[in-house]
């Protein structure tokens, strides 16, 4: 009897993520969009409340969902994804190189977290958050245009810092040091205001990276990242471990 009861819950178990499949492929629930509770899937689908968190975690492992304390569990975006990059400091990287990094700070200042970026800071919506625009120089040339949201409850002198004189990964990496990181690659078209910042055509092609981090204290930033695709190219070294998962080096 037991033995039929737990083939009954994993069959309700397989059904709720192909539901939640089915409802993101089909576009009915898009990126960002709230999926129901647990407790709403475990009544829809008569079952346990812990059947129904096992489907939304295992969606959220799978990078499916996205889950936000006090807010709710989110459609993620399924855009081919890379664990395998390393955080750079940017000016380090340019400096590893042999050339000159310098950046233009164009924006600092408060804004209120429009909905897709409270998700990903796991803030509540239109609550102030911290936003930032830079533009990085390679021998004074534009290689990188950084927008960033940061998370005030725990970076809150973020707003006060000079991004002139340090990179935003520097500063972020003493106040509240890295414990995790997550992003996408892909190609872009800039649009005007971009290609204006980064001194390029609209028709160059570059290469958008999104990355969120996180200290032990929680979500610290969401960052968007804009390469011109002429001067920046992604690459890496691997290293494999016969007992270990790869590794990424550089």
């Amino acid at each position: 009897m037991q033995e039929k009861s737990q083939h009954a819950a994993v069959k309700k178990f397989s059904q709720i993520k192909a539901h939640i499949l089915d409802r993101i492929e089909s576009g009915e629930w898009d990126v960002n969009q709230k999926i129901p509770s647990e407790n709403e899937l475990a009544a829809q689908f008569q079952v346990s409340r812990m059947t129904a968190r096992r489907a939304v975690q295992e969606l959220t492992e799978q990078d499916v969902l996205i889950r936000t304390q006090g807010l709710g569990t989110f459609v993620a975006d399924t855009k081919t994804q890379s664990s395998l990059l390393e955080i750079k400091n940017i000016a380090d990287e340019i400096n590893d190189r042999g050339h000159m990094h310098s950046s233009t700070q164009v924006a600092l200042s408060t804004i209120d977290a429009i909905p897709p970026v409270a998700i990903a800071l796991g803030v509540e919506e239109y609550s102030p958050v911290f936003h930032s625009i830079l533009i990085h120089h390679q021998n004074n040339v534009p290689i990188q245009l950084e927008e960033r949201f940061v998370n005030p409850g725990i970076a809150p002198q973020y707003i006060d810092q000079d991004f002139n004189d340090i990179t935003p990964h520097e500063y972020l990496s003493r106040v509240a040091p890295l414990t995790e990181a997550k992003h996408s690659v892909e190609a872009i078209q800039s649009n005007k205001q971009q290609s204006d910042w980064l001194n390029i055509d609209m028709k160059q092609p570059c290469l958008q990276l999104l990355r969120r981090t996180w200290s032990n204290q929680g979500v610290v930033s969401f960052a968007r990242l804009i390469y011109p695709g002429s001067r920046y190219k992604l690459g890496g070294h691997l290293t494999f471990h016969t007992s270990q998962k790869i590794k990424m080096k550089g």
